[in-house]
């Protein structure tokens, strides 16, 4: 599903220097439609806040599963409409008992799915409009909405167009292999030489840039999020289905403490 190939890397490239998203998408191995909403990227005014730790009082998510617990910081801020979503949804007790339902070669994984072939209950929280920032990026640890649908008018359907939705399912991303070409061509190509360099260090999947929603960034679990990214898996259409159930026994919605830091450094 994720490509090395040079045609593939030009893409993640051209998508990172121009955070687009008319650009062809290849998620899930389908090709999807263009969308007519975009962003128009401004380096010299871009932050990086994923680089940043989180700070007291910061609202977070502490998602427990089968394989071990991860945690992540949420971006009310520049997602409010996807983070308001998950958390509503978390806060309910949706996500308890929900499956992990994809895991991609060790790049990223899909989950909160309620019933097993990945589908959601229903279309209630499905349709949150696409919220895209260019302080928001898939680096490795990167929580993403995943996207559900795309609407479009008659007049989009004939020149090509359409707006996108997200929902209640979520990817965590790991990453793809940043080999040596690869990281040559995204620092001589890409016009925001901090986003490339952070890419590099941190890594993730330049390719879902300014495709999906993030709201959020794990600080906490990295290797859960690997984990659940690189698990045995059996081919199912669209999705790569985890051999065996691997579950989100809960997620509750907490806010950051330092005292979380110290703890950890203890054991």
């Amino acid at each position: 599903m994720i490509k090395r190939n040079r045609a593939v890397r030009l893409v993640l490239i051209f998508t990172l220097i121009m955070g687009v998203s008319s650009l062809t998408v290849m998620l899930a191995g389908t090709m999807k439609e263009r969308n007519n909403s975009y962003i128009t990227i401004i380096p010299e005014e871009m932050e990086l806040v994923q680089l940043n730790e989180p700070v007291e009082g910061d609202p977070i998510a502490i998602v427990d599963t089968t394989l071990g617990e991860f945690r992540f910081v949420l971006y009310p801020e520049y997602s409010p409409d996807a983070v308001k979503n998950f958390t509503e949804l978390a806060e309910q007790g949706y996500y308890d008992k929900t499956y992990v339902f994809h895991s991609e070669s060790g790049a990223y994984s899909a989950a909160g799915a309620p019933n097993s072939d990945g589908s959601a209950k229903d279309n209630s929280h499905e349709l949150v409009k696409r919220e895209l920032h260019q302080n928001l990026w898939p680096f490795r640890g990167a929580v993403l909405a995943m996207n559900t649908t795309m609407k479009q008018t008659f007049k989009e359907k004939i020149l090509g167009g359409g707006t996108y939705y997200n929902g209640s399912r979520f990817m965590l991303v790991n990453t793809v292999e940043f080999s040596e070409e690869f990281k040559e061509e995204l620092r001589q190509s890409s016009e925001s030489k901090e986003l490339a360099e952070a890419f590099i260090e941190k890594g993730g999947v330049p390719n879902f840039s300014q495709q999906m929603t993030v709201i959020g960034q794990t600080y906490s679990g990295l290797d859960i999020v690997e984990k659940l990214a690189s698990l045995e898996t059996k081919n199912m259409g669209d999705y790569k289905f985890p051999a065996e159930d691997v579950m989100i026994n809960s997620v509750k919605i907490s806010t950051y403490s330092p005292d979380e830091k110290s703890s950890e450094d203890e054991k």
